[in-house]
């Protein structure tokens, strides 16, 4: 018996180690297995497990098979539109609310070369059709088409061009040969259209008939039909058919636009055609095809010999153009009559007019303005063609006023009289006092004068007034040496004087003012101062005496004597002493106190 003693192993344990080391074995030997049936690695297994668990790469991979499982569904159906109609027409409602230039820009492209196209082609259709009625406007036959135009009730233009047609294309059908459908219609402006899918219904039930009738192939149905004016022709593509209702008599090289026109669409929608479920949006595409099959042709207007028209068109013309020129003549000259009325002071027109042959004018006109028959006769227009009514009135322009005051006041000749702007009468000159007076009184009775300015307007009795008193003072009466006796010759200057003084005195009394004359003796300087002033009293006494003795009021004198106080030149000679020996005389004129 050994020292040492193992511990025996628990059986319990024993069967779970091996139930572990059995279970191992068998994930390995599947993990083979599938790895030999699937031909995959158990490294690229486990990444495509995890990537099934990861919900973040899905979205990954279905954005890269999105576009083109989008581009099959389309293909096989249009249910993927239909689906899509309400997300995109919310998707562009939210965009044009974001920012509406965003889709005005993407459509910007499409917009201007439409518009343009749809007025150009608006236009040269009115050009033709204005053409068109122009040039059978005058024409003979123009008659009967207006009559036709008012029996049938269309207008004149459009019976000019049903009569001078060639032919036109009214409309065009694009038509599913299958199933009779209508893919695509256009018509021609100015024409009336029934529903074009009844009429494409029954061209198909035609075709249908004519071939299940009268055992024709798939290919050979109906090329043309004719109903009165209207033709139809038909051309037949694989899968679609296009018609056109003529109107007139058409050429073969029309068939060629319609074979070309359906060659075109089958190579461009050849798809759409084939796969067509009764949804016609893809076929606008054709328009351009079927819009150049839409034409028109005129008959060219023959060449006639108008010459009797032309000239008596040419004689209207000119009688016209003689009619023309005279009444603008006369229209002229009553426009020139009517321009110095108005520019005439003094005269306003209030109306004026043409009528019965004549011309009426009526207004205003002061009895100094000038008169209106003189400008009539100034622009050649003939008197007894005018009609005046002119109603009197006083005009308060300057010159008028001015025209009044003189007519009123009768200034004299020495007196100038003007009316300013604001009616203020300004005198100048010299006057009569009772002149002068009387007009103070009489401008406030003159109409448009609101003030009157006299003070460089003189009195001619004061001017007298002042030319006697220079008279006066200008006298000088020379005495002898030593005594109270004039000189020779001097007593002869006493009765001018005396005429001087008595005027002076009567103009001053009349004027209202008091004049006093003062007479003053001198003497020369020989003798004493005393005998001076008593000699010089007394010549001055002797004039006064005279004065006295012609009976002048001699209150209003006074006489001084001065002796050799006021020399009249310096005596250095005896020729200057003989002047200093004298009697001068000074006018004093005062207004009277009241």
């Amino acid at each position: 018996m050994s020292d040492y003693s193992t511990n025996p192993i628990p059986k319990a344990s024993s069967e779970a180690l091996n139930s572990n080391s059995q279970t191992s074995e068998i994930n390995d030997e599947l993990t083979l297995l599938r790895s030999l049936l699937l031909d995959i690695e158990p490294t690229k297994l486990k990444k495509f497990y995890e990537r099934l668990d990861n919900p973040q790469i899905q979205p990954e991979d279905i954005s890269q098979m999105l576009p083109e499982a989008v581009i099959l569904r389309s293909k096989q159906d249009k249910q993927l539109g239909q689906v899509m109609v309400s997300t995109v027409e919310d998707a562009i409602e939210v965009s044009v609310k974001q920012d509406h230039n965003v889709l005005a820009d993407a459509l910007f492209p499409v917009i201007g070369p439409a518009t343009r196209k749809a007025i150009s082609t608006a236009l040269e259709e009115m050009m033709q059709s204005m053409n068109q009625t122009l040039e059978h406007s005058l024409s003979p036959q123009s008659f009967k088409w207006r009559l036709e135009a008012k029996r049938t009730g269309k207008s004149f233009a459009e019976i000019v061009l049903l009569r001078t047609l060639v032919y036109r294309v009214e409309q065009i059908f694009l038509i599913h040969k299958n199933s009779g459908l209508l893919l695509q219609h256009l018509v021609t402006t100015q024409v009336a259209v029934q529903d074009p899918d009844l009429v494409a219904a029954m061209l198909t039930a035609i075709q249908d008939f004519v071939q299940d009738s009268f055992s024709i192939q798939k290919g050979d149905g109906i090329k043309s039909l004719r109903f009165g004016e209207l033709t139809i022709w038909i051309e037949e593509g694989p899968q679609a058919l296009v018609a056109a209702m003529i109107r007139g008599n058409p050429p073969q090289e029309l068939r060629l636009v319609l074979r070309e026109a359906i060659e075109k669409i089958h190579l461009k929608l050849s798809r759409e055609i084939k796969n067509f479920t009764g949804e016609t949006e893809a076929f606008q595409l054709s328009k351009p095809y079927l819009e150049a099959c839409l034409v028109v042709q005129y008959k060219s207007p023959a060449k006639q010999n108008y010459t009797y028209a032309w000239a008596f068109l040419g004689a209207i013309a000119i009688a016209c153009g003689i009619w023309s020129f005279f009444t603008i003549r006369e229209q002229l000259r009553w426009q020139a009559y009517l321009q110095k009325l108005n520019s005439q002071p003094g005269i306003v027109v209030i109306n004026s007019q043409k009528g019965f042959g004549k011309y009426f004018i009526s207004g205003m006109r002061d009895p100094l303005a000038v008169d209106p028959n003189t400008l009539i006769q100034q622009t050649n227009i003939n008197p007894k063609m005018v009609s005046s009514q002119w109603q009197p009135y006083l005009s308060l322009e300057p010159q008028f006023t001015t025209k009044r005051v003189e007519q009123l006041l009768s200034p004299p000749q020495t007196v100038s009289l003007q009316v300013d702007n604001n009616g203020v009468l300004i005198a100048t000159g010299h006057a009569p006092r009772k002149w002068i007076l009387e007009a103070r009184k009489l401008w406030y009775f003159i109409p448009g004068i609101t003030k009157l300015q006299d003070k460089n307007l003189v009195d001619i009795e004061l001017r007298q007034l002042e030319s006697y008193k220079k008279q006066i003072e200008q006298k000088i009466l020379f005495f002898s040496e030593g005594t109270t006796e004039l000189m020779p010759g001097e007593a002869d200057k006493l009765p001018n004087l005396f005429i001087s003084i008595r005027k002076c005195l009567d103009i001053a009394k009349y004027l209202g003012k008091n004049a006093q004359i003062q007479i003053i003796g001198h003497t020369s300087s020989t003798g004493t101062e005393g005998q001076n002033k008593l000699l010089s009293q007394a010549r001055a006494n002797k004039i006064l005496s005279y004065l006295k003795s012609q009976g002048i009021n001699i209150n209003q004198f006074k006489a001084t004597g001065v002796s050799y106080s006021l020399p009249l030149q310096p005596e250095v000679t005896p020729e200057s002493k003989k002047l200093n020996r004298r009697v001068s005389f000074k006018v004093f004129i005062a207004n009277t106190s009241k």
